[in-house]
């Protein structure tokens, strides 16, 4: 089945999970040209290895909290809290706990 992705003017719900976060895959929410909207859905524990993608990135905590690890620097990050990565910056994602998280990746094809 195809994916299918939100529409302009169409309401985006990204509040927290809550109780639902364990159930709930990670999904792509919006698909354009030069923008991506993706959220990401983490247990405690996972890891999400060392990538990088040519577009900057903005990572956004919904809910829970995780590492943000680059070359140069760990990033504790918890619920309301955001970074904002360069493009072509290699990064990992370690959940501390269960987490939601919203990534923006500006500049895809």
């Amino acid at each position: 089945m195809a994916l299918t992705h939100a529409r302009e003017l169409e309401v985006i719900n990204v509040r927290p999970l809550g109780q639902a976060l364990a159930g709930t895959p990670t999904q792509s929410l919006l698909k354009r040209p030069g923008l991506q909207l993706m959220r990401l859905v983490l247990a405690r524990g996972q890891h999400v290895a060392e990538h990088q993608v040519a577009g900057a990135i903005i990572v956004q905590v919904l809910e829970g909290s995780l590492t943000l690890s680059t070359p140069g620097a760990t990033l504790a990050m918890a619920t309301g809290e955001l970074a904002v990565l360069p493009g072509g910056e290699p990064h990992a994602l370690d959940a501390t706990t269960d987490a939601s998280v919203l990534v923006t990746l500006l500049g895809t094809p």
